[in-house]
């Protein structure tokens, strides 16, 4: 390769040293925060005397049963996470009260722009955001414009039926896709790009269904649940922001991710 080569493969992402990736492969943002978090705590895990100081780290992110099953000790070490209360929970149901319904159903269609191992995510979300804004803005004079391009740039089968996915439950979504659908109230092409395991999408609710509502008696323990992972993820940013704060990061940016991405 000659050095006036533009095209020379990008930097190889480390954590304190341990490569991310082999050298050429190239990975999302996404990807490589995921895998950074997971070398973070790997690595605490064995300063914690948990992980065998020889276990070995890989180049294309999975971890050894012996390092999945350290972290998993180390987290239930430092993370602590205590019993949401009665009032806590109350609190909770009552200004999410559309959460907890059975039965409720939406008639939806969306465009798919797929995240796809080597895809520019950068340009793939310029691309969403154009169509985004050009079909929530002819929304209401051009009915047909939502179903033209969803056959000409989903990545999802269902573009050849104009984008439609027909009614859906929440178990027949994924849970990130699910939370942008279900317990609200909007009708329309909704006014966020949806992100999802799958890349990100533009979402119309055509049509609600609101179901029955639960008594809190009856979803208390469900509540708890959502309370207790809220607290959880929280936590664990935290604790990961503090590993990342004592760590040399060489080509990845935790600071850019919402969430922990932790597998």
């Amino acid at each position: 390769m000659s050095p006036d080569d533009t095209s020379a493969a990008p930097a190889v992402a480390r954590v304190n040293g341990v490569p991310l990736h082999a050298p050429g492969e190239a990975l999302t943002p996404e990807e490589l925060r995921q895998r950074a978090c997971t070398e973070l705590l790997r690595q605490s895990a064995q300063r914690a005397r948990l992980l065998d100081a020889a276990d070995a780290p890989t180049a294309d992110g999975v971890i050894s049963d012996a390092a999945a099953g350290a972290i998993e000790a180390l987290l239930e070490q430092c993370l602590a996470v205590p019993e949401p209360s009665d009032d806590a929970c109350l609190r909770h149901y009552t200004a999410h009260e559309s959460r907890y319904r059975t039965g409720e159903r939406v008639r939806v269609r969306h465009i798919l722009f797929a995240v796809t191992p080597g895809v520019d995510v950068v340009a793939l979300r310029k691309k969403a955001e154009t169509v985004y804004l050009d079909v929530r803005c002819h929304a209401a004079d051009d009915t047909d414009g939502f179903a033209r391009a969803a056959a000409e740039v989903s990545n999802c089968p269902s573009g050849a039926e104009g984008g439609d996915l027909g009614w859906l439950r929440a178990d027949d979504c994924a849970p990130e896709f699910a939370r942008e659908l279900f317990g609200h109230v909007e009708v329309g092409v909704l006014s966020r790009l949806v992100h999802s395991r799958f890349g990100l999408h533009v979402v119309e609710v055509l049509e609600r269904e609101p179901g029955t509502q639960q008594p809190f008696a009856a979803v208390r323990g469900a509540v708890a649940l959502s309370l207790r992972q809220q607290t959880y993820v929280t936590a664990l940013r935290q604790y990961l922001r503090v590993l990342a704060g004592q760590a040399r990061l060489e080509g990845v940016d935790l600071e850019a991710a919402d969430t922990p991405l932790v597998q």
